[in-house]
């Protein structure tokens, strides 16, 4: 089961559409400083890095040494990158498109 099955549809939904409303990375900023503590919003940072590097082919160790994530952690990131509902690979790729990675 995914996160569709498992969180409060109209809460989830609300929220995801409310990210969406917002036009920039300042915007962005105040949002998430507004809804998540410092150390949340670096976590979420982390395994996106983690996502990036695995799938540039930065093994376990490498991604271990630079990000300072557990290997329990990359471990996850990783079987999501690999057989999750595609998010990190769509981030992944719009970021390549963008000329951000």
């Amino acid at each position: 089961m995914g996160l569709r099955e498992n969180v409060s549809r109209e809460k989830t939904e609300r929220l995801f559409n409310a990210i969406l409303t917002l036009k920039d990375v300042d915007e962005l900023y105040a949002f998430f400083e507004d809804l998540c503590t410092i150390p949340e919003v670096s976590e979420l940072g982390d395994r996106l890095e983690i996502a990036v590097m695995l799938s540039k082919g930065s093994t376990y160790a490498e991604v271990g040494k630079e990000t300072g994530a557990s290997s329990a952690t990359v471990s996850r990131v990783k079987r999501f990158l690999s057989f999750g509902a595609g998010g990190y690979r769509t981030a992944i790729g719009r970021l390549e498109e963008k000329g951000l990675l």
